[in-house]
């Protein structure tokens, strides 16, 4: 197809995009109190032509506004466009970092994550009948529910890890031969400690691949090499990113070397300056802002995720357009920590350790010293490279970062998220 061509599909492509996102605006303006009053702009929607004018005159939602409607509007908050009747799935966010926010969902809007998930899985290579293991607590946030609710509806055996400890997980998985396996990128890793542990033959697995979200690190190729290692050849890892806010919103970038591809259709994405808003460059790093397209019973528009991201943007085979987070989720906005005039980073710490096989576990420990910020490694290891590692440290952050090598099975074994970075108060 020459560019012509593709430049009327794209167009072709991007009308259509509008028209539908237009009427579920009709619905929230109309209805939805919390929208009515933080896009007082809805008010003159009837003036907006394309994406890009809705973005102009949208201003910014962050997880404050948000965690503040709900507080004061408690427990659901008024970002519902629907009457509370119409909403059949309630789940909340990790709390990770803050109070767990509940979420309600819509039949239909549940269907529309379940289309999202569906090109995950697509992407993956998950066909009808494939055995699909899901090393997921079924608690309420929201996790893999929708993965396996998709799953379900493509055909697949869907066998649920709920309640199990990781050693009867590995039983299942090997035993069921289970082909797909979804878990975080931390759990994939403790999976194979456990084996190695306990004794646990890994090369009869029937694995074709796992799909990894939750946190970070699941286009770290160090670590996809590591779990990759363990469990043998023929296996691969697809990232995948998504948020109890707005939903799964990409999967892995073709080509098994990491990397996100957002789904255009579902979301439409920003990069911007975390400090002054403004839009970055192509390639340059910043905060991913994403407005959902079909959430229509709880939207959110042009919500500051905090995540940090190097975004590039291109064109499928098909002539569509593209929108890729170079190396995945790099981290968060709020995580980076000054030590000392250098700016640190989880994954760039993430980075450095997923080379070491012999680190089992660690944490990353800040505390104040007369105004001062330290930092301190904490690992668990086979065997005591704590020196090689401080040389290492020194060498990428021109930082000396002490590393203290803990008693085996001190340090905490999280299911799903990690909290491996640690700042004293």
């Amino acid at each position: 197809m020459d560019s012509s061509g593709n430049q009327e599909v794209r167009d072709r492509w991007e009308r259509k995009r509008w028209a539908s996102f237009a009427e579920n605006l009709d619905q929230v303006a109309a209805s939805n109190p919390f929208q009515q009053a933080h896009v007082s702009s809805l008010r003159d929607r009837n003036q907006w032509f394309e994406l890009g004018d809705f973005i102009n005159a949208c201003p910014f939602t962050t997880k404050e506004d948000l965690a503040r409607d709900r507080e004061e509007n408690n427990p659901y908050g008024t970002n519902l466009t629907f009457p509370i009747s119409e909403y059949k799935k309630c789940n909340q966010t990790s709390g990770t970092r803050g109070r767990p926010m509940t979420w309600m969902d819509t039949i239909e809007d549940w269907r529309w994550m379940l289309g999202n998930w569906d090109r995950v899985l697509e992407a993956a290579g998950v066909q009808s009948g494939s055995r699909c293991y899901f090393a997921f607590s079924f608690g309420p946030f929201l996790g893999f529910w929708t993965a396996y609710d998709a799953a379900t509806q493509r055909g697949c055996i869907c066998i649920p890890g709920g309640g199990q400890s990781t050693q009867n997980r590995l039983h299942t998985i090997l035993d069921q031969q289970a082909e797909y396996l979804f878990c975080t990128p931390t759990y994939a890793k403790r999976l194979t400690g456990v084996a190695e542990e306990n004794g646990v033959d890994l090369s009869r697995h029937g694995l074709k691949a796992m799909i990894v979200a939750g946190e970070t690190g699941g286009s770290l190729l160090p670590l996809r090499e590591q779990i990759i290692g363990s469990w043998g050849n023929g296996l691969h890892i697809h990232d995948h990113y998504g948020m109890t806010e707005v939903g799964p919103v990409a999967y892995e970038t073709p080509g098994y070397r990491g990397g996100l591809r957002i789904i255009l259709d579902s979301y439409f994405p920003e990069v911007i300056d975390p400090d002054s808003t403004d839009p970055v460059g192509e390639g340059e790093q910043g905060e991913l802002v994403l407005t959902t397209l079909g959430r229509v019973g709880c939207p959110v528009f042009r919500y500051r995720t905090g995540d940090l991201v190097q975004a590039k943007s291109g064109t499928d085979e098909m002539g569509l357009p593209t929108f890729d987070l170079l190396g995945g989720i790099l981290g968060r906005v709020d995580d980076m920590v000054v030590v000392r005039g250098v700016n640190l980073y989880p994954s760039a710490i993430d980075a450095i350790l997923a080379k070491f096989p012999e680190i089992l576990e660690y944490q990353v420990v800040f505390t104040n010293h007369s105004s001062m910020v330290e930092v301190e490694i904490r690992v668990e290891v086979r065997d005591d490279i704590s020196r090689q590692l401080e040389q290492v440290l020194q060498e990428a952050f021109s930082l000396r970062i002490p590393v203290t090598v803990m008693e085996k099975g001190s340090l905490p074994r999280p299911e799903m998220k990690a909290n491996r970075w640690i700042k004293s108060k």
